[in-house]
């Protein structure tokens, strides 16, 4: 261990168990969601609905099991440009998953990858 300037060591830090978008943007768009759409646990968001060759802004939600959550046309246009407003700086050619219980966008490439076990 590092000694500190008095030649102790310096205590174990605990992690803080508040969330690190807590009071920010995308907490209170995830909240937003999480009220729009009850039992959503992930919102994923593109630009391509299928069927379409044309950009169209698109979402899909998942519960906590990763089960699908029917959306009327409303809740998934309202969610998609939300989620596209809040992250402008988001390569949209590519869809990502907001996760609604941290309100961290990340590209669902990503979570393929973790379900997949990262092959």
């Amino acid at each position: 261990m590092p000694e500190s300037c008095g030649g102790r060591a310096f205590a174990a830090q605990h992690a803080k168990a508040v969330e690190p978008t807590v009071g920010t943007h995308q907490h209170r768009l995830a909240t937003f969601l999480a009220d729009l759409v009850p039992g959503a646990r992930i919102i994923r968001v593109s630009q391509r609905e299928p069927g379409q060759t044309w950009p169209s802004p698109y979402s899909r939600a998942y519960d906590e099991r990763g089960r699908l959550i029917t959306l009327n046309r409303a809740q998934a246009l309202i969610a998609a440009r939300w989620v596209t407003r809040a992250h402008p700086d988001a390569s949209w050619d590519e869809a990502y998953d907001l996760d609604l219980t941290t309100g961290i966008l990340r590209p669902a490439a990503d979570a393929y990858a973790a379900a997949d076990g990262g092959r």
